[in-house]
């Protein structure tokens, strides 16, 4: 094999011919193998150094390797190594292996290259999955890290640039006063940007917890509106809320169920994102 790193397999079966066979087919090839004699030997192994790919017998005493993999599969911290089972062909038994959570199966007596055939696919597939974990992991990091060194730095600029606006540490000259604005809404937007690529990550890895209620979206659009009308102004833009056809009292009062927070953030980015792209006239939401 031309890999650096040697794959590692699991032979499980508690007949040791049929374990000395495998192991001498596969070792041949350059892969790393170890054996059990029973379930929970294999359990065991597993447990303590995870393979890269499980080949299992389903027929043996105490716990047999329908269960081996039931329990395999129950466990997300291995549950994603491939399983190849060993069987006596017949339809139930496949059937059964596969909805426990089998890869693939293989027929009992087998051919040695259908053999090989089939643990080369599968360590493909485990190829794959080390390589889709090594990015989330990566992604993972690269969000700890925007989080914690990028937007961290951005709050507190924020701050410190309100304080010199608010005159904390005392008066400014008024032809300041707009280069400060100016800094604020960049600062502002690029925090919105950093918090936008947060919440998509959250989303996308299913931590994202939505808080749902009853909303009143007119409600959530005129305090969304109330707050960008200042950057609207500064292109001389006018921003109209039209809210005529939200009647409280109708059937369309404007209530829904959802994340006011969510809510207000989607108003936020349609309007801001309007108001960006409008050189001249009005704004109408």
């Amino acid at each position: 094999m031309s890999n650096l790193k040697k794959d590692r397999i699991l032979s499980v079966d508690d007949v040791q011919d049929n374990l000395d066979v495998v192991r001498t087919l596969l070792e041949s090839e350059g892969y790393h193998v170890d054996s059990a004699t029973n379930g929970q030997a294999a359990l065991d192994k597993v447990a303590e150094l995870p393979p890269d790919l499980i080949i299992l017998d389903v027929m043996m005493p105490g716990i047999d390797g329908y269960e081996v993999t039931l329990r395999i599969r129950n466990n997300p911290e291995i549950n994603y190594i491939p399983i190849l089972l060993l069987t006596a062909y017949n339809e139930s038994s496949v059937v059964k292996g596969l909805d426990v959570g089998a890869d693939d199966f293989i027929c009992k007596p087998f051919e040695t290259e259908e053999l090989l055939a089939r643990v080369r696919s599968l360590l493909r597939l485990k190829h794959s999955i080390d390589e889709q974990r090594k990015m989330t992991l990566q992604r993972e990091d690269f969000v700890s890290r925007l989080t914690h060194d990028l937007r961290t730095p951005l709050v507190a600029a924020d701050r410190m640039l309100n304080l010199f606006l608010q005159e904390v540490f005392g008066q400014i000259p008024s032809e300041m006063k707009q280069p400060i604005h100016v800094m604020i809404r960049s600062n502002q937007n690029l925090l919105e940007m950093v918090n936008t690529l947060l919440e998509v990550y959250r989303f996308e890895a299913g931590k994202k917890t939505l808080n749902f209620e009853s909303c009143n979206l007119t409600t959530i659009a005129a305090e969304v509106v109330s707050e960008l009308t200042p950057l609207a102004q500064e292109k001389n833009l006018i921003l109209k809320l039209d809210t005529h056809e939200l009647s409280p009292t109708g059937n369309n009062g404007g209530i829904v169920n959802g994340d006011r927070l969510e809510l207000r953030r989607v108003f936020n980015n349609l309007i801001g994102n309007a108001i960006k792209f409008t050189d001249t006239g009005s704004i109408e939401i």
